[in-house]
């Protein structure tokens, strides 16, 4: 028997009352689309509808945001035309703001609004040829009774003095910051019958805004794919801690989110079912299989399976050899050589210091022993620890760190110098550390954000860490990697520091 997509999302915020013709206005905009548009819709989107249209007593929307989760392709553009063109005809209601991150995407779909009214007899005459304008970046149309649908750019002036009913914001995954969320939004707030549309398929670590409001909605429905979701999505939980005794907390944000189960397997059949509601109408299992043959993991979860992933490009590290080499137990020996290296992020805006040296058995050990806001902090750290620090490491030739190079021979504090290509061989000799499982770590939260995130780029013949395109902060990796290369190296008195070497052993 064919697999059909079920029609209720796998997660969702359940309606206040029951949801009748009385208490949901979906159940209109279902008639319009079927008897103004000739759309006949999914029982999916039917769905999404009737709850995301709940009224409160006051006659008013129930929800002020919702947000809607599915798979690529599966049909929201559809609901989303359904939708505006509902609210502008029959609902009345004065401006529809359509956005993305993407200028062609709210476009797009506002070019489709627009053909469906042209091609329909009940609306065509409604938009005169003269309220329609087509110059890029300012599309817009009118009724002749004054309701109107406009796009707008997502950035930081996006929507700035208007007064919008509807917001459209597409593909939210893509907004990494909360400019255009910001600026587009708050053009709702004097509209008593305004809402707020974000739909995505999942995202990954750089989806800011999308990743924030589905944590506070699974935290509002008591965390159905667990309790420690926010650190699993990346946000600190501190991002999303309310005040238990706060008056002002409400039940506006709505999310209806088709998604395979945590743990599904990308070949598991069923759970294709959850996060494509359209499988079986206009999606068949032979298309999702082709994708999941040909898609890379990442790819196939965030697009077909809508699961959220760290990052859709591959980690510089196997994220399972990275956590076999975790051992938050691991300690120096006593009478190991301490190496520090220095890194400094992007932005200059954050300094972190890695340590490193053996263990009893001989296994390299490294772990960020400080991290602080800034850099005029470090030369004190240094000063104050000199007599236990055998060797300073830190990358020259311009690198944000190569401020401290001469400030650190100042100061007589002896120094690494890692450059040139010392830099792609440090990087391969920390890769066959971790899978070959030779080193242990500490856990620290930038660390291992990195170790999972972090973009790479050539170097000759060899690959390092790209700190400037990185989604997150790559400083703590690279410190990591120029402390476990020290090891190998000799000190500035060409003392041999390597275990290896004193042991007659060759690393290989």
């Amino acid at each position: 028997m064919a697999r059909k997509g079920r029609t209720e999302p796998r997660v969702w915020t359940p309606p206040a009352r029951e949801l009748t013709p009385e208490t949901s206005l979906g159940f209109e905009a279902i008639t319009f689309a079927e008897d103004v548009l000739g759309i006949t819709l999914f029982p999916w989107q039917k769905w999404v509808l009737i709850h995301a249209l709940e009224l409160n007593e006051d006659g008013n929307f129930r929800f002020r945001t919702v947000l809607l989760l599915v798979a690529r392709q599966n049909g929201k553009s559809t609901l989303l035309l359904v939708l505006t063109l509902w609210r502008m005809f029959v609902d009345e209601a004065p401006l529809v703001l359509g956005t993305a991150q993407n200028l062609d995407i709210s476009e797009e779909l506002w070019q489709e609004a627009l053909d469906v009214v042209q091609a329909t007899p009940d609306l065509a005459d409604e938009v005169p040829d003269s309220s329609v304008v087509k110059a890029n970046g300012k599309k817009s149309f009118r009724t002749r009774d004054g309701q109107r649908y406009k796009v707008t750019t997502a950035s930081r002036k996006g929507g700035r003095g208007l007064s919008g009913d509807l917001i459209l914001l597409d593909e939210l995954r893509e907004h990494a910051t909360f400019a255009a969320w910001s600026a587009v939004t708050k053009t709702t707030m004097a509209r008593a019958r305004a809402q707020i549309w974000g739909a995505s398929n999942a995202g990954d670590t750089l989806s800011i805004v999308l990743r924030r409001l589905r944590a506070l909605a699974h935290r509002d429905l008591g965390w159905p794919d667990g309790d420690d979701e926010s650190e699993a999505i990346g946000l600190g939980a501190t991002v999303l801690d309310d005040d238990e005794d706060d008056d002002t907390a409400d039940d506006s944000l709505a999310l209806f989110e088709y998604s395979a189960p945590p743990g599904c397997s990308v070949a598991d059949r069923d759970g294709w079912t959850y996060a494509n509601p359209s499988l079986g109408y206009s999606i068949t299992e032979r298309a999702i299989a082709a994708a999941m043959r040909t898609d890379p993991e990442p790819e196939f979860r965030t697009e077909v399976l809508c699961q959220w992933v760290s990052s859709t490009a591959p980690a510089p590290f196997p994220v399972d050899d990275w956590q076999a080499t975790l051992d938050n137990d691991s300690r120096l020996d006593p009478a190991s050589v301490t190496i520090v290296a220095i890194d400094v992020s992007w932005l200059r805006d954050h300094t972190f210091i890695a340590r490193s040296g053996f263990r009893r058995d001989g296994t390299p050990h490294v772990e960020i022993t400080a991290s602080r806001p800034g850099t005029d902090w470090v030369m004190d750290w240094l000063e104050e620890r000199r007599d236990r620090i055998d060797a300073v490491v830190v990358q020259t030739n311009g690198a944000p760190a190569s401020s401290f190079v001469d400030k650190i021979d100042r100061a007589g504090i002896p120094r690494i110098d890692w450059s040139g290509g010392r830099l792609g061989r440090a990087h391969g000799l920390a890769y066959d550390h971790i899978v070959n499982h030779t080193v242990r770590h500490l856990q620290h939260p930038g660390l291992d954000l990195a170790a999972a995130t972090a973009y790479t780029k050539r170097s000759g013949d060899a690959w390092i860490i790209d700190r400037r395109t990185s989604p997150h902060d790559a400083a703590p990796l690279i410190a990591f990697i120029a402390a476990l290369w020290a090891l190998d190296q000799e000190l500035p008195d060409a003392t041999p520091i390597s275990a290896y070497e004193d042991a007659d052993l060759v690393f290989l």
